[in-house]
């Protein structure tokens, strides 16, 4: 019986609390929603693909290839600027008789197997009709037996292909891709929880009775797990590069301050999430709901397969200009100009939390 009654009270408790309840069943219904949009998005991988001094049936035979577009360019120089400023996938050029050479941005490992496949299906096809088309002149103007002859010969020159990868080797794998999302992802999970537990267990109570402004109490817990801040993205910066190996091109200070940024962001965020929630347990069922969109709307899965209304959403998530400009800088070596914008937004998040924190503890205290 006494079972019963805890379980009773337990209940009558959840029942009474109406922020709980919608977390508890109405939040999951919304993440599982926005995640079978994003598992059900088209993700058919599109390349372009620049070439020089290919003849005009390689060309052909590359560009009906499924999911493959060919841009032609007057000068192996011209399709190489183009491949540099990432206005296609990868270059294809004739270097001399049977000798081409594939360079790969190999941001994306899945486009560069399809420049791969694409290519040696072209070329199949190309020596294939051009074998024809010089069998059928030859048959017009030798006798019977020599053409019998030429058939049993015949043997196709050997074609040599070099490849280059501007950013990693032929290992790199989608891992690599989805990587700096990830660096951002964990270094997002910090959150407000301390605030939470200070403030359930009265410390942040008597804090507020206190002269201490608001401003000076969110700048206290701002500088203090900025701190803790600091530490988490040095470890995974580290552990990034020298334990897994990943190649940075760009400068690893901007992949510091770039993560360094978000960490702030998240820490605002979580403050202030906080300060909605009533218990440790009801701070917990907010973090789904504020994580699992910042990890799958922001590049794991190309936001331009998704509906417009997930591409505006993705706008006003932290974790998508972090991963942008990480991956800018990771893969693309950029500096600081191209990721300006990214950064300056990221301190706009800060400043805004920051201030709805301020705002917030007025629930608390209202001086």
């Amino acid at each position: 019986m006494r079972s019963l009654a805890i379980t009773k009270r337990i209940l009558t408790e959840l029942l009474r609390d109406k922020r709980t309840l919608a977390l508890l069943f109405i939040a999951p219904i919304l993440i599982m929603w926005l995640l079978s949009i994003m598992f059900s998005a088209t993700t058919d991988t599109h390349v372009t693909i620049g070439t020089a001094n290919l003849s005009s049936s390689l060309v052909k035979q590359i560009d009906v290839v499924k999911h493959v577009s060919v841009k032609t360019y007057a000068s192996a120089d011209q399709a190489d600027q183009a491949l540099k400023d990432y206005r296609i996938d990868a270059t294809v050029v004739k270097t001399s008789a049977n000798h081409y050479h594939l360079t790969f941005a190999n941001i994306d490992s899945a486009k560069t197997a399809l420049t791969k496949q694409a290519f040696q299906i072209a070329l199949q096809k190309s020596k294939a009709h051009q074998l024809a088309a010089t069998m059928q002149r030859l048959v017009a103007i030798l006798p019977t037996t020599a053409q019998a002859q030429l058939s049993q010969g015949t043997v196709s020159a050997t074609t040599h292909i070099k490849s280059t990868y501007r950013y990693g080797n032929s290992s790199t794998g989608y891992f690599t891709k989805i990587l700096p999302i990830f660096m951002g992802f964990f270094v997002f999970l910090i959150s407000g929880i301390g605030l939470l537990r200070e403030r359930s267990s009265g410390t942040l109570d008597r804090l507020l009775a206190t002269p201490v402004q608001r401003g000076e109490i969110v700048t206290g817990y701002m500088v203090s797990y900025g701190v803790v801040a600091i530490i988490q993205t040095l470890l995974i910066v580290i552990t990034t590069v020298w334990l897994l190996k990943v190649q940075i091109v760009g400068d690893l200070a901007l992949v510091f301050l770039i993560n360094f940024l978000l960490a702030l962001a998240a820490l605002a965020m979580g403050i202030f999430i906080s300060t909605f929630a009533s218990s440790e347990f009801q701070m917990m069922q907010f973090v789904p709901i504020v994580v699992m969109p910042q990890v799958f709307f922001s590049g794991i899965v190309p936001l331009d397969a998704l509906p417009n209304w997930i591409q505006v959403i993705s706008k006003i998530l932290p974790l998508t200009y972090a991963g942008n400009a990480m991956n800018d800088v990771i893969m693309k070596g950029q500096g600081v100009e191209t990721i300006a914008g990214g950064l300056g937004v990221l301190v706009l998040f800060i400043v805004f939390f920051v201030v709805l924190n301020v705002v917030g503890l007025k629930r608390y205290r209202k001086v």
